[in-house]
């Protein structure tokens, strides 16, 4: 009988700050900025992302360790609701991912278009540029060319480097040249939590990833003391590398520098280093976000074949070719997904309002499922060793209301891509149904 692996308290820590930090950091505080009015509210916002990110860590948790099973989100919504309601988020899910993999593609377009393509509009500059990129690493995929895990680590050293650069920013940046001129912003309370509500869609993209502690939460021992310990240090750590990197951010370019910013690493950089570090870490970043999307195109596909075995999704999508080892057709789906992402628009906002409006259904209807689990305890009894949250059922209560206004601020803000994006989820069903019938 084999041991099962079993995760210290550091080693889970660490993976929740590997689960979130990702290449946001480098972006989405010029929409948080822009959506904040004032530092007062852009760092509150901060700082509220982190509790609230916190109590979803510890409701995913929970539900990981009453039903430790591979599968992620499609497993859960299939136990708990109805397998044609487990399709239709998973199917919303699979949409998000690409979407979510165009927007970070878009903010490697939006560093390099500078010294790309200076001349020509930055609008059209980064639309081809990322649709480039897209059928360059289509064709590397579908030529069975993998990317390497020392690739993958690579990447993770430059992400870590260009945060500390960014943090010694704070003690070396030289005074600005130009000095902003202060203005007094009267804001009323009403304006003042419209401005705070709004920067949580940014901030909760930035912030995403801790959902994925579902999947440890059998993992480690002593779980009802060392998980809550391992997800509080891994959100203060991720908090604080954030508070840091933002506040040099605010330091160096100043909070309306910041604000009309979209190559913020660079931009620091120029002011610490000069042009040429400018154009370094320019393409540095580029670099960086294409093999994230690479990754993220090898390893999206891998859902498809798990839903293709389960008889949710034809047979066609988990056939491999023998000599490339690549599911093409999976493959050639997911960036089409993509593609048409960027075709509707190749704006970050844009994207980022379709990722998020996906995210918080899934993330709702997902750490509900937890009032589930704990309902049908009551009948069977709790499983033996099993992490519990204390302050049920107010924490996940209370992120499951935030999560819903965030929803809410997104339909108010872009009609349009909640209309799309709630026309996608209910799309699930009759797709779910035909494909009932297509597969035997």
């Amino acid at each position: 009988m084999s041991i099962k692996p079993k995760l210290g308290l550091f080693d889970l820590t660490m993976i929740v700050v590997s689960l979130v930090i990702g290449m946001g950091i480098f972006r989405t505080p010029v929409e948080v900025a822009n959506k904040a009015v004032i530092p007062e509210i852009f760092f509150v916002a901060w700082i509220g992302g982190a509790v609230i990110s916190f109590f979803g860590a510890l409701t995913f948790a929970e539900i990981g360790s009453r039903y430790p099973v591979a599968g992620g989100f499609y497993r859960i919504f299939s136990h708990c609701y109805h397998p044609a309601f487990a399709f239709m988020v998973n199917w919303m899910t699979v949409i998000s991912n690409a979407a979510s993999t165009a927007s970070v593609a878009i903010i490697g377009a939006e560093y390099i278009q500078p010294i790309l393509l200076p001349q020509m509009a930055p609008a059209l500059a980064i639309r081809i540029i990322t649709l480039s990129a897209m059928v360059i690493l289509f064709g590397i995929n579908m030529l069975g060319i993998k990317m390497s895990a020392r690739m993958l680590n690579v990447l993770m050293i430059i992400k870590i480097s260009l945060i500390v650069l960014l943090i010694a920013a704070i003690f070396v940046a030289p005074t600005p040249t130009i000095v902003e001129v202060p203005t007094k912003i009267s804001l009323t309370s009403t304006d003042w939590l419209k401005a705070f509500w709004l920067c949580f869609v940014p901030v909760f993209f930035t912030y995403g990833g801790y959902q994925q502690t579902m999947n440890f939460g059998s993992d480690i021992p002593n779980a009802t003391r060392n998980m809550p310990r391992a997800i509080f240090y891994g959100i203060a750590i991720i908090l604080s590398l954030y508070l840091l990197v933002n506040f040099s951010y605010f330091r160096v370019l100043g909070f309306e520098g910041l604000k009309n910013s979209t190559t913020l690493a660079a931009d620091v950089a120029r002011v610490l280093l000069g042009d040429s570090a400018f154009k370094i870490v320019a393409i540095i970043m580029f670099l960086s976000v294409m093999a994230y999307v690479n990754a993220s195109i090898m390893s999206n596909p891998r859902v498809y074949y798990a839903m293709a075995e389960d008889k949710v999704l034809p047979p066609i999508f988990k056939k491999v070719n023998s000599r490339t080892q690549v599911q093409e057709f999976a493959v050639t789906v997911f960036v089409a997904f993509i593609v048409l992402t960027l075709f509707f628009s190749s704006s970050f906002t844009q994207v980022l309002s379709y990722v998020m409006f996906f995210d918080s259904i899934s993330l709702i209807t997902a750490s509900a499922a937890i009032f589930v689990l704990r309902h049908r305890a009551k009948k069977n009894g709790d499983p033996e060793g099993i992490f519990k949250m204390r302050g049920y059922p107010w924490i996940p209560g209370f992120f499951i209301i935030v999560y819903t206004l965030v929803n809410i601020s997104v339909l108010i803000s872009n009609p349009q891509a909640s209309l799309i994006g709630f026309i996608l989820f209910l799309s699930g069903f009759p797709l779910y149904l035909a494909l009932r019938k297509i597969i035997k």
